[in-house]
């Protein structure tokens, strides 16, 4: 270090007392221990560090003005997403100041859109639903221990079925062909009626008139026209004649109530009735 201080003015000596030595005796000179070559190089280095010492300032200098509206764009972006509202935040929405960044190239008529994101809550009510539609999957059809609409409709036809037949078992006694009797309260008759519009209309006509089946509104029977009969015909059925049986649907209470319904039926002579068929009968 000390010789590199004293370079400049070992130099200046030296170029005043240079003319007086031989040229081969300068070549050769050696000062402060250093070769001129070693000297220049020495020289060279500063100026080049000096150079590039420089050229960093200046570098510097010139990236803080060219940087410097980007970094205040940033410390404005970073401050407006701050400022954003709870729905705001909670929406993934961008705030009112920066619309004009969010601007989809395309507008319609002076409307623009904006490209906005799809909201957090629903992305993740989306993805809640995928999972569901999972768990459904695998617990009712792939397990087979989930409540389809088949297995409940079994289970129901099941728990019908029993209550049915406890049903039946607590009224089969009270009512069967042989003590049968004709009601005539209103209610009972009602319910005959709504029996027989559900089950017989499709045979008989909506006022007993006949149709595929015989004329209930006449005095003729094919297979008797007493109350005991008609209700074992209804009971029983008439497979030969295309009657099912209808005690595997209906209960005694019901049948004798379609019987009751029947009976009023009598005299009626509805518009185009059927011919008559059978036995002349008087139901009772």
């Amino acid at each position: 270090m000390k010789n590199i201080l004293i370079l400049p003015f070992i130099l200046g000596a030296y170029s005043v007392n240079g003319a007086m030595l031989p040229s081969k005796q300068i070549l050769t000179t050696n000062i402060a221990g250093l070769s001129l070559s070693e000297i220049f190089l020495i020289f060279a280095i500063l100026i080049m560090s000096v150079a590039l010492l420089v050229v960093m300032l200046t570098l510097q200098k010139l990236a803080k003005v060219l940087l410097k509206p980007q970094i205040e764009e940033e410390s404005a972006y970073t401050q407006a997403m701050q400022n954003r509202t709870f729905w705001q935040k909670l929406g993934s929405l961008k705030p009112l100041s920066m619309e004009k960044d969010l601007m989809i190239k395309h507008e319609f008529d002076g409307i623009a859109e904006l490209d906005n994101p799809t909201p957090p809550w629903f992305m993740y009510l989306f993805y809640g639903t995928i999972a569901i539609s999972v768990v459904y999957l695998v617990n009712f059809h792939v397990i087979g221990n989930g409540q389809i609409m088949t297995h409940e409709y079994a289970e129901e036809i099941a728990v019908a079925d029993k209550a049915h037949e406890a049903y039946m078992k607590k009224f089969a006694n009270s009512v069967n062909e042989n003590n049968v009797k004709l009601l005539t309260d209103a209610k009972s008759v009602e319910d005959g009626n709504k029996i027989y519009t559900q089950s017989c209309v499709a045979c008989h006509g909506d006022k007993g008139q006949g149709g595929v089946g015989p004329n209930l509104t006449d005095e003729y029977w094919l297979h008797g026209g007493s109350t005991k009969e008609i209700f074992h015909t209804i009971t029983e059925g008439v497979a030969e004649k295309g009657m099912i049986a209808w005690k595997k649907t209906l209960n005694p209470i019901q049948v004798q109530h379609v019987v009751s319904y029947i009976a009023t039926m009598q005299g009626t002579k509805p518009a185009n009735a059927k011919e008559a068929q059978g036995e002349k009968v008087a139901v009772k």
